[in-house]
């Protein structure tokens, strides 16, 4: 019969081969049947892929100046098995990141052994995470994108986004050439996750700068200049500016307003956001005379001394036509109906030169196409085709009515009527990284002849007598064209007595111009008229930028 002790031994024995048993079951239990998932548990805790964002390219005016940059920013990560106190960890955090921490307690408590806490962190905000010397809170380089000039172009520059294709304004346009590409960063970290190995998968490419063809200074001042309209006018829909050399088609200055502040653009009305200058569409008014003016000079059916009767009323199809200023019968010449902005007038031309070749000049002049402008969101306008006129169309769209534009068609066709009858696509983008885009030679759509002489007849608008006699500048010939359009009402389809656009279209020295310059007022209060709400405007900034560009007085 065994012994006590023996019974003991046996009974440990026992107890050992159990034991023993289990582990071999556990083992086999941990190395078939949960190996992928311990494998791929130990791969996350060890192993970090980390994609470095490639700096975004910068945005500069014609001189240098910065419109948009990326600045030093940090991406903050964590390793949330290695966090201590994961309250405590939160706490700290919360402020200097801008969350609640709850937000981030949610992020540390996961099986992950990586996960980002907050994306292009400022350097200021970074330093401060870097001081708390969190074990298992690790700090990435990256960027953050600003605006130095704040308010200035925002419309134009728009906002960019952390995913391809995000966006708005030329951060979007321009998005691939800015963006650059991303590379890719592994890196093995021993147990105490303190890394052992850092390899580059893949390169970073830092994205290509641009060039614009602004000039901040300019752009400053016509954004001035539109704050004043919009404080004495109040426009419900706001207003936009375009200042061109209409020799080589640069956009020297492009404002909206209301204005936007870049850095928070989510601070405006999204409508705010807007580029007006490519994204709205409206009816011209006069300001397309001249262009119903220059098709007839180049066929010949007309000339600036050429006379015509005005009655007070002319019917037209269903329509009857009048002139916006009360006057009695009279004979005016071409210059005159022009100068004076006879609507009579400028019909009996366009009648002489009949309505399908009236039409192919406003397909030749560009309009109801984009202009190729490289901002986004431009629209290509309405603009019915011969196809579609009625009887009355030949009385409503030579005077502007009947038809939709943008800003931008109608600085591209004015351009040509300032540079001796080129049209060419604006030109916004000067350098992409450091490369010289090569300039546009642009199409011949009217004699140089037929241009001097439309040229000279829109120096009559800001004469004596003109639509925008007041808008004139010492010692310096002027010529453009004023426009006062109703707009339609969208609930009854026919014209407001209430809504206008007022415009005006100049440029200067009209013998041989080298500023283009196009204000649009939507909707103004007190005053409808472009002589008076949109004239001086033009007035105020070429004013300022002749003597800016070194333009002297005649």
């Amino acid at each position: 019969m065994p012994s006590l002790t023996d019974r003991r031994i046996g009974f440990l024995f026992l107890i050992f081969v159990l034991a023993l048993g289990a582990a071999f079951v556990r083992a086999g239990w941990l190395g078939a049947v949960k190996a992928p998932a311990l494998k791929q548990a130990a791969a996350t805790q060890q192993v970090q892929t980390l994609e470095l964002p490639a700096p975004r390219g910068a945005i500069t005016d014609r001189r240098g100046s910065y419109l948009a940059v990326s600045e030093a920013a940090s991406d903050i990560s964590a390793t949330p098995y290695l966090i201590r106190e994961p309250l405590r960890t939160a706490n700290a955090l919360a402020p200097l990141l801008g969350v609640q921490p709850e937000e981030i307690l949610r992020k540390l408590d996961t099986r992950s052994g990586f996960v980002y806490l907050a994306r292009r962190l400022p350097a200021e905000q970074a330093n401060k995470v870097k001081k708390l010397g969190i074990e298992g809170i690790a700090l990435t380089a990256s960027s953050l994108r600003t605006y130095p000039r704040g308010w200035s172009a925002s419309q134009v520059l728009g906002s960019a986004s952390e995913e391809p294709g995000g966006g708005t304004g030329l951060e979007y346009g321009q998005d691939r050439i800015l963006r650059g590409q991303d590379g890719v960063q592994r890196i093995v970290n021993d147990a105490l996750g303190q890394p052992i190995s850092i390899k580059d998968v893949s390169p970073t490419v830092p994205g290509r700068d641009i060039r614009l063809t602004l000039d901040a200074a300019l752009q400053d001042k016509v954004e001035s200049v539109l704050e004043g309209v919009g404080q004495l006018w109040r426009p419900v829909r706001g207003a936009t500016a375009i200042v061109m050399n209409p020799q080589t088609s640069e956009i020297l200055a492009l404002a909206n307003w209301p204005r936007v502040d870049a850095n928070n653009p989510g601070g405006a009305p999204a409508w705010a956001n807007a580029n007006r200058a490519v994204g709205i569409t409206y009816e011209p008014g006069s300001t397309f005379k001249a262009f119903t003016v220059a098709g007839a000079l180049e066929d010949g059916t007309a000339t600036p001394d050429k006379t015509y009767h005005l009655p007070v009323e002319l019917p037209v199809a269903d329509r009857i036509l009048h002139d916006d200023h009360p006057r009695g019968e009279e004979t005016a010449s071409v210059a005159q109906i022009i100068a004076e902005s006879s609507n009579i007038g400028t019909v009996k031309v366009a009648l002489d030169m009949g309505a399908r070749r009236f039409s192919q000049w406003v397909d030749r002049f560009g309009f109801g196409r984009p202009t190729g402008v490289a901002l986004p969101g431009e629209e290509q306008g309405i603009v019915p085709t011969y196809d579609d006129y009625s009887g009355s169309s030949i009385a409503n769209l030579p005077i502007g009515q009947g038809a939709a534009v943008t800003p931008m068609q109608m600085m591209q066709a004015y351009a040509a009527v300032a540079n001796g009858g080129i049209l060419r696509t604006p030109r916004l983008i000067d350098e992409v990284g450091g490369v010289r885009r090569p300039l546009d030679p642009g199409r011949r759509v009217i004699s140089r002849q037929t241009a001097a002489e439309v040229r000279e007849m829109l120096r009559g608008v800001l004469a004596a007598g003109g639509t925008a006699a007041e808008a004139e500048i010492p010692g310096y010939d002027l010529a453009g064209k004023t426009g006062t359009a109703n707009k339609v009402d969208a609930r009854t389809g026919e014209y407001s007595r209430s809504r206008y656009i007022a415009s005006f279209m100049g440029f200067a020295p009209a013998s041989d111009p080298k500023l283009l310059i196009a204000v649009v007022v939507d909707e103004p209060q007190g005053s409808i008229y472009g002589g008076q709400v949109a004239a001086p405007a033009f007035q105020k900034i070429a004013a300022w930028a002749l003597p800016y560009f070194g333009v002297r007085p005649n």
